[in-house]
């Protein structure tokens, strides 16, 4: 990983107030629809092991989400990676939670215990002392992610497609085999979602195409206690708990 710029500094530009509208769930509702969705994953072990999820999120959530008066960034080439841009990324920080009852929500959700304790459960991971991680991604024309394996320090990834429009199905994360060679790609549908656990063959990336709109994400993680980049944790102060 390289130096990343504090994201607390950015001053993102401003749409509007969309507080009231739609109403977000409680974080409890929000775990119990995620843990739904996380039971019924369709597991697939090739080219490595990952999940498959549908309806991931409370569809008032994932609209919560998508009306965040937050304008994508302006990135133009990202030569492929994203931590070239690392100022210009959005986290679900402290500030953002004060801010966004969408954001406070869904993070409190992913921070319980019982959501926890079954991601662990699920992926066969330990997951007690890691830290919350959420991005929200809006990718616009011209992004584009070279194959690559996610970094040792998350313990799982997590991708959210909140993708809208007649392009979005072809939206998906491509997935690679160990000579990084093209497999497939995953389905893009909205509130649809992919999780595996990184390791040494997990190469996957986005192959560049053309992007008629913007591409909407959420990629959640829970990393190690080693993740350096503070600055981009939900509670930088609160460790995972499954207890």
């Amino acid at each position: 990983m390289g130096a990343s710029m504090s994201t607390a500094s950015v001053a993102w530009p401003v749409i509007g107030h969309t507080a009231e509208f739609p109403p977000i769930p409680e974080a409890a509702i929000i775990a119990r629809h995620c843990a739904d969705s996380l039971r019924r994953a369709r597991r697939d072990d090739k080219p490595y092991r990952h999940w498959n999820l549908t309806s991931v999120l409370p569809e008032s959530l994932a609209v919560g989400v998508l009306l965040l008066p937050i304008a994508p960034p302006h990135v133009g080439d990202n030569h492929g990676v994203r931590d070239r841009e690392n100022g210009k990324r959005i986290f679900f920080t402290p500030r953002l939670r004060e801010r966004f009852p969408a954001c406070a929500r869904f993070a409190e959700a992913m921070q319980r215990p019982d959501i926890a304790r079954l991601f662990a459960q699920v992926c066969g991971i330990q997951v007690d002392g890691g830290f919350l991680r959420m991005e929200y991604i809006q990718d616009t024309d011209g992004a584009w992610l070279e194959p690559h394996r996610d970094i040792p320090e998350k313990l799982f990834s997590m991708v959210i497609y909140l993708c809208t429009g007649p392009e979005a199905k072809d939206w998906g994360t491509d997935i690679y085999d160990d000579q990084k060679r093209w497999i497939a790609r995953t389905a893009a549908a909205f509130n649809s979602a992919v999780i595996f656990v990184p390791g040494p063959n997990t190469w996957h990336g986005f192959e560049p195409r053309p992007i008629v709109g913007v591409r909407r994400l959420m990629e959640i993680n829970y990393v190690r206690p080693t993740w350096r980049d503070r600055d981009q944790l939900a509670y930088p102060d609160h460790p995972i708990t499954t207890a």
